[in-house]
């Protein structure tokens, strides 16, 4: 097994980062209806139907002003009309894409921490390369990496977009869990291998399926800062608190826990180890990428989520039928389209309510806000931030044009974790509407009328 080198050297600087998570634009492309029949209740993406132009290997994208680079890594056999599980797979401080592509001393048996060659063929994988060969997110910019590495990706290739994983050891694992609380809408469920709070929780309100692996002896990120990061997701996942059974040292072993209680659809498992801070740890003693008995568990917890969203999400009002006003509750104005202009990018507002179109929304099935038939309520550029504008665009499918109506009178933003919010706290006619962290004030409930 290729060599980890530790982070101590960068633990201290990466703590002391402030991160704030900026989001990047999933642009268009994006489609929510499949372009071929064995797709099923998948949610497709542009690339279904498509002869591909993408390739296996290495490819780069422009993000935040830089050329960013990532493998990629396609089933051998890619059928255009089959929409494929998407993986992406985090290196540790000083490792790199390669090293994760490739799987170091151990080959294919580690490609991908061991799922490429449990995939067979199945899969589409992603190896991005952090900048300083690291991931501390300065101002949100790796968490825009990976949301333009897809926004390419799925223009081009077939991707389930409820398939969505990411996993990854030390610095990865830090990584991987950033996503998990920034971007709950794109991706199904995480694996954090040895990981601590390196890379930025934006958000982090949401339920994600999450896996913990720890070693109880980890010298580098001690098994608490593990427990942190799975704690958070007991909590959004609404599982059942509990200190689970961990090994002790000296039994080179380890167990593997499933938290009780949790909402149907995102589980917690816990897998903590007698050993050190490793990602391939052997029962019996040992590290080797071909032995361990980490990748058939985490391969096992991506697999267990079937091509659709969770049978019970977070709580919600039914969709009511019909279309109505949505009415502020501190302004007791209405959510309104700037001007009652159609344009992509008009800015939503508080008005008057005066029961014309532009103050006509219609909720659906798709947890869209429809107004004028074909735009839906938009958070601009797929932004997640406190403080990202509202506007209306084209109804595409994606995860900021998605929002939950809680039974608070709160609007959630599905991609950002945030609420429908006014600027600046207004209730004059023309305040902005922006998503802002829930508070439960009267400026983030709104009212069918």
């Amino acid at each position: 097994m290729t060599r980890r080198r530790p982070i101590l050297g960068l633990l201290a600087t990466a703590a002391a980062v402030v991160v704030t998570v900026s989001a990047a634009a999933l642009a268009g492309g994006l489609s929510s209806t499949a372009s071929a029949a064995d797709i099923g209740a998948a949610a497709a993406t542009a690339g279904c139907g498509k002869a591909p132009t993408l390739t296996s290997g290495q490819r780069s994208v422009q993000s935040s002003g830089q050329n960013r680079s990532f493998i990629l890594r396609i089933p051998d056999n890619y059928d255009r009309n089959h929409a494929y599980r998407l993986i992406f797979g985090f290196h540790w401080n000083g490792g790199t894409a390669n090293d994760v592509d490739g799987g170091g001393a151990d080959g294919a048996a580690w490609s991908y921490y061991g799922l490429r060659q449990q995939a067979n063929n199945s899969t589409i994988f992603v190896a991005p390369q952090g900048n300083g060969n690291g991931w501390a997110n300065p101002g949100g910019q790796d968490v825009t990496f990976v949301d333009d590495m897809i926004r390419v990706i799925e223009a081009d290739l077939c991707v389930d977009t409820t398939q969505r994983f990411a996993l990854g050891f030390s610095y990865g694992g830090g990584m991987s869990y950033s996503l998990a609380c920034s971007r709950p809408g794109v991706f199904r469920a995480v694996a954090v291998y040895s990981g601590g709070q390196l890379s930025g929780c934006g958000g982090g309100t949401q339920p994600v399926a999450y896996m913990g692996i720890h070693g109880i002896g980890d010298p580098v990120l001690n098994v608490s800062a593990g427990r942190s990061l799975r704690d958070t997701f007991v909590r959004n996942n609404g599982c059942t608190a509990q200190n689970p059974p961990e090994p002790r040292a000296g039994s080179l072993t380890h167990i593997t826990t499933t938290y009780s209680g949790c909402r149907s659809g995102y589980p917690v498992v816990w897998a903590a180890f007698d050993g050190g801070h490793t990602p391939g740890p052997v029962d019996g003693g040992g590290d080797s990428g071909a032995r361990t008995w980490t990748k058939g568990e985490v391969w096992r917890f991506f697999t267990q989520f079937g091509s659709t969203d969770p049978t019970t999400p977070p709580p919600t009002t039914p969709p009511p039928s019909g279309t109505s006003a949505l009415r502020s509750t501190s302004s007791g104005r209405c959510l309104d389209v700037n001007g009652a202009s159609q344009a992509n990018g008009t800015a939503a507002i508080i008005w008057d309510c005066h029961g014309q179109s532009n103050q006509s929304w219609t909720s659906t099935a798709a947890q869209e806000l429809r107004v004028f038939g074909g735009k839906c309520l938009d958070v601009n550029g797929a932004g997640t931030a406190n403080g990202s504008s509202v506007i209306i665009w084209d109804c595409n499918g994606q995860s900021n044009q998605k929002w939950r109506l809680n039974t608070d009178g709160s609007i959630t933003g599905v991609g950002s974790g945030r609420c429908l919010d006014m600027v600046g706290n207004g209730t004059a006619n023309g305040t902005r509407v922006q998503i802002w962290d829930c508070t439960g004030a009267a400026n983030q409930r709104w009212s069918r009328s």
